[in-house]
């Protein structure tokens, strides 16, 4: 049986026709589109199909970023970033295909974590993983996605909107970076900071408390987005305030992790998802990160038992649609 995945942004679309064989999921060649060149979904599913000889999947479903909603069986949603609407029943017409199934992108990331190869996983925290535990998915990229993934047969992914939280800062530093925030915001989110807008934020911040600034780093800050430039220059340790940046935004990544954690009590498993993690991985495993998210006492030794594992395949959104696919297949 053949089944069609889909992740769809509003700068680039992934499509992927997978393979399944006896509940194993074989994924293909994984081909990019740029969203911006088509009118519509349908018409780019179709010029995919036509390619590989239009092997009319079993069903298909697509991992977008924006919004879903469901009524009975039928899914609609409308793109964040593109003047797309989706309906699953219209794209199940006009593709023919018999079960199209819509679904928010990350939690198109919960729905892969049983079908990722253990090289694309990183442990931070080996921990006591009980197989019948619930999981918990946590990824800062273009903003803070979070979902839980609860145990049993039947996969079910709660998608949440806990990046839009109240961030709860952890120290005085901390304290002071929330109040500027909420001066620019009028609130502090999780996301605010925990993003690729919130490195930029935090190195601001780091430079209005007297940090010094070299040219290289000063000229990096008057992009629009300057979140690439400023990791270069940490990773490479090649400027003092960067490093700092970066290292202030995993401890609060892992302090606010770690309050996910005791929300959720996750001895599945805590997977850190999304673009920037992969990118910061040496990092996010030289200790402030799994400091932060340790740091919750009375309850460290709870946290001590919880695994830690960063996923490095960026793709496993699409991965996950593809599961979920072949679960939806009629």
């Amino acid at each position: 049986m053949d089944v069609l995945a889909g992740d769809i942004g509003g700068t680039k679309t992934l499509l992927m026709l997978a393979r399944v064989e006896d509940g194993q999921l074989i994924p293909g060649e994984i081909r990019r589109f740029s969203s911006a060149d088509y009118p519509h979904l349908v018409p780019m599913v179709r010029e995919f199909l036509d390619d590989h000889g239009n092997p009319g999947p079993a069903a298909a479903a697509f991992a977008l970023a924006g919004p879903v909603t469901r009524h009975d069986d039928r899914w609609q949603a409308h793109l964040t970033n593109l003047p797309w609407q989706l309906d699953s029943h219209e794209l199940a017409r006009e593709l023919g295909i018999r079960r199209v199934t819509l679904v928010n992108d990350f939690e198109g990331t919960g729905h892969s974590l049983d079908d990722l190869p253990a090289d694309s996983l990183h442990v931070l925290q080996a921990g006591e993983t009980d197989p019948k535990g619930v999981r918990l998915v946590v990824g800062a990229g273009t903003g803070l996605g979070v979902c839980i993934v609860c145990p049993g047969q039947s996969r079910l992914v709660l998608p949440t909107e806990a990046g839009h939280s109240g961030l709860a800062p952890a120290d005085g530093q901390q304290a002071r970076l929330w109040a500027a925030i909420h001066r620019q915001e009028g609130r502090c989110t999780r996301e605010h900071l925990l993003s690729g807008r919130g490195l930029g934020r935090i190195a601001r911040f780091l430079m209005s408390e007297g940090h010094a600034v070299d040219p290289t780093l000063a000229k990096a800050m008057e992009q629009a987005d300057p979140a690439p430039e400023l990791t270069r220059l940490a990773l490479t340790g090649a400027d003092p305030l960067a490093v700092e940046a970066l290292s202030l935004f995993c401890r609060i990544y892992g302090g606010q992790t770690g309050d996910l954690a005791l929300s959720t009590l996750p001895f599945g498993g805590v997977y850190i998802a999304g673009g920037i993690a992969p990118r910061i991985l040496p990092l996010l495993a030289n200790g402030g990160f799994m400091e932060a998210f340790l740091d919750k006492p009375p309850m460290t030794s709870l946290m001590a038992r919880m695994p830690v594992k960063v996923i490095t395949d960026t793709t496993a959104g699409l991965l996950g649609a593809a599961r979920l696919a072949a679960d939806k297949a009629p």
